[in-house]
């Protein structure tokens, strides 16, 4: 029985008549059942050769080709397809794993209040991975604890942690860049800049130097996260000019240091970022990434840097075949976040992790961000399970129509004390008092001159304790949780359904990782041989996650 129509359903008759060269090889070693071809097509360490043997479509994994098709050897087969082996190494930009002293090409991103915790970091780290911590939102001293924790490891892996733009929170940034120059935390991920700061280009050419070889060496290395290619622009330039000249007048850099920061990136490393969790432009990825990699060339090109500039993907990657595509475009390294929240590794409570595994890929809303709330900044959360957008999107309006707390509306400001705050405004007034008296002063004074900024910090309140209570899994805040989280989420639930990371309690880092990258190798051995003519049955092309053990047997 010909079994042309089941291994390769959309199988036209001229296949029978083309190929591209013969295959030799012993007979015996040609395998045509669904089980034998799914087997050997995830041997990814092999080649595959498709041919046709009698009419019928075999494979192998061993042989040699002759692409001479003017003279057929003798006991040869006509060659219709090859996919040579592949590697997960070379998935991304071998240069990227150099530099950062990794194995494969894959980055845990930063997710704040260190739900992106240090034992993700770790868990990636020790497998030749990388993984940043998510300090935003903590206190310099929290920082400082993880830093500490992170660097008495007995055995050190590569990590980073997240430098988010905090323009509400003066000196912020540069408390936190202190931290990290002293105790030479040399990677951070840059998150939520609009524009280059001075903390950020202090961080940056610290410790810059040449050496004997008129190499520029600059200790620190920063990956920022970008939607906007006006933005992405600044981070490929140099420093600006006027930031350097300021860091020689207050000596933290030598006129000579300043020259050699001029000719070197902000960040060699840029990830454009799509649809993800949290702060997020919603960009599609198809229309991002190119675009972001088109302007990679170009400012490479015009700055003629010694080292060149790369391009990671971040942002909807949560299949296998989101994780393909990323690097059929050019990716140098792919960034997964919301699928890590749901690992249970990451730094956030169960309740979470459960909401999470049940989300679907419409249940995801824009609401108002916390850190950059007058701004009217919003942030991509969880919507099935919670109310969280709907309270914080009332906040705002609220903020926008009146001036003053005073100015609401009795029965109004009864509601938001009852249903959001669940407490007294004045109550939640005094909270914020004692938590600005430890982070910055400076805010309750202008907000007891300004009733406007006193609205928006009361209000604050709210979007600032919500991704708390879901990281600590308050039951009774539970209708208030806010979850950072991206349609990638929905769409690794329903990859995962069926097999054993479907179960939360299954679901770890490293096991996910290695599955969207194994996946994402066989999808590109798929597509080249679609490329070729052999579209194969969804039985044998379709991939669900198996155990890690099982994936490194066909490596």
């Amino acid at each position: 029985m010909n079994n042309l129509k089941n291994l390769c359903p959309a199988w036209p008759a001229m296949h029978q008549q083309m190929h591209l060269g013969w295959w030799i090889g012993e007979e015996q070693s040609l395998v045509s059942s669904f089980a034998e071809v799914k087997s050997s097509l995830r041997s990814l360490s092999k080649p595959i050769f498709a041919v046709l043997k009698n009419g019928e479509l075999a494979f192998a994994t061993s042989g040699s080709i002759d692409f001479n098709l003017q003279s057929r050897p003798a006991g040869s087969l006509p060659l219709l397809a090859v996919s040579m082996p592949k590697s997960l190494e070379f998935l991304g930009d071998p240069s990227f794993c150099k530099d950062h002293g990794l194995k494969y090409a894959y980055v845990g991103g930063s997710m704040a209040h260190g739900i992106s915790s240090p034992e993700i970091a770790v868990e990636l780290g020790k497998n030749g991975m990388l993984g940043f911590i998510g300090s935003a939102g903590d206190s310099p001293k929290k920082v400082e604890e993880t830093i500490l924790r992170m660097k008495s490891l007995k055995e050190q892996v590569p990590f980073g942690f997240n430098l988010i733009h905090s323009p509400n929170e003066k000196g912020l940034e540069d408390e936190l860049v202190d931290l990290f120059l002293k105790h030479e935390i040399r990677l951070i991920e840059a998150s939520a800049f609009l524009s280059m700061t001075l903390p950020l280009v202090r961080y940056r050419i610290t410790g810059i130097y040449q050496d004997e070889n008129g190499k520029i060496i600059a200790p620190n290395k920063i990956i920022a996260k970008v939607s906007r290619v006006e933005v992405a622009s600044k981070f490929f330039a140099p420093p600006p000019e006027k930031m350097l000249q300021k860091l020689v007048e207050t000596n933290v850099i030598t006129q000579e240091q300043a020259k050699l920061a001029a000719r070197i990136p902000v960040a060699q490393d840029l990830t454009s970022e799509a649809d993800s969790g949290g702060h997020t432009d919603n960009r599609p990825a198809v229309s991002l990434h190119p675009t972001m990699v088109a302007l990679k060339n170009r400012l490479q090109k015009e700055y003629s840097y010694d080292v060149p500039l790369r391009v990671g993907f971040g942002g909807g990657t949560g299949t296998p075949a989101s994780a393909a595509a990323a690097f059929a475009m050019g990716a140098a390294y792919i960034v997964t976040g919301t699928v890590n929240q749901a690992c249970i590794e990451s730094g956030t409570s169960d309740a979470a992790r459960l909401m999470l595994a049940q989300a679907g890929q419409a249940d995801m809303i824009m609401a108002p961000a916390g850190d950059m709330f007058e701004m009217g900044v919003t942030v991509q959360v969880l919507k099935r399970g919670t109310m969280f957008a709907m309270r914080a999107q009332k906040l705002y309006e609220i903020y926008r129509k009146y001036n003053s707390i005073d100015e609401i509306p009795a029965p109004e400001r009864q509601n938001l004390e009852k249903s959001i705050f669940k407490d007294s405004l004045d109550n939640i007034w005094n909270q914020t008092v004692e938590f600005f008296k430890q982070r910055d002063p400076s805010q309750i004074e202008r907000g007891e001159r300004d009733p406007h900024h006193k609205m928006a910090l009361i209000f604050r309140w709210y979007l600032g304790k919500s991704p708390r209570w879901a990281v600590s899994g308050d039951e009774q805040r539970k209708m208030d949780y806010q979850i950072w989280c991206g349609p990638a989420m929905g769409a690794f639930n329903e990859w995962v359904k069926g097999s054993f990371l479907e179960a939360v309690e299954n679901r770890k880092v490293y096991d996910v990782a290695m599955n969207l990258l194994y996946g994402a190798a066989l999808e590109m051995r798929f597509s080249q041989l679609r490329m070729q003519g052999i579209c194969l049955a969804a039985e044998i092309s379709n991939f669900s996650p198996v155990a890690v053990e099982e994936i490194q047997s066909f490596l």
